[in-house]
Parts: C-alpha cells; structure tokens; sequence
C-alpha cells in the first residue's frame, strides 16, 4: 500500500511540522510560520508525483 518515496514524503512533513512547533514555541514565530508552509507543500508535491505516476501506469 505505501512504497518507501511515501514513508520518505511523511517523514518530511514531520519534520516540518515538528521543527517549526519548537521554533514557535521557542519564540522565533516568523521562522515557525514560515516552515509550518512547507507542510501542504511537501504534501502537495508528493500528491503530484502520486498521481502522475498512477496516470503514467494506466497509459
């Protein structure tokens, strides 16, 4: 159900989510707000490549 490139997509977004909670909670708000919007982008990409590879197999 999940290949390995899905694993390495999550694992991006924890870290983005995890890195910008402790930027923000150790006062650096700006830094905190600016990585917590890698988080939908990453997701957005990694739904990109998803779905291109799912067209590209039924071709």
């Amino acid at each position: 159900m999940f290949k390995l490139s899905d694993f390495f997509i999550l694992l991006a977004v924890a870290i983005s989510f995890a890195l910008s909670g402790y930027l923000w909670f150790n006062g650096y708000k700006d830094q905190g707000i600016f990585t917590a919007l890698w988080v939908p982008s990453i997701l957005a990409f990694g739904i990109y490549f998803k779905v291109s590879a799912l067209l590209a197999r039924v071709r």
